[in-house]
């Protein structure tokens, strides 16, 4: 199981970013496009994220592209 850095886009696209922590970020990942949003491993995912399709996209890419949007999406 690999441990992901994530970055996420700073458009409001949801689309985050997970790169392996031992592998090179992508080029076209850069600021201010792109903003360093944390890091996962073992623990609780983000919103959208499948680990098997993540394995997948790290063996064919280096990466792995995937939509997140929050939790919550009641308005108060």
């Amino acid at each position: 199981m690999y441990a992901y850095n994530l970055f996420r886009s700073t458009h409001q696209d949801g689309l985050v970013c997970a790169v392996p922590e031992e592998r090179s970020v992508p080029s076209f990942v850069v600021e201010p496009l792109w903003q360093f949003s944390g890091r996962v491993d073992n623990c609780e995912t983000p919103l959208g994220f499948d680990r098997q399709a993540a394995m997948t996209g790290v063996r064919f890419n280096g990466f792995y592209l995937f939509a997140s949007f929050p939790k919550d999406l009641s308005h108060s």
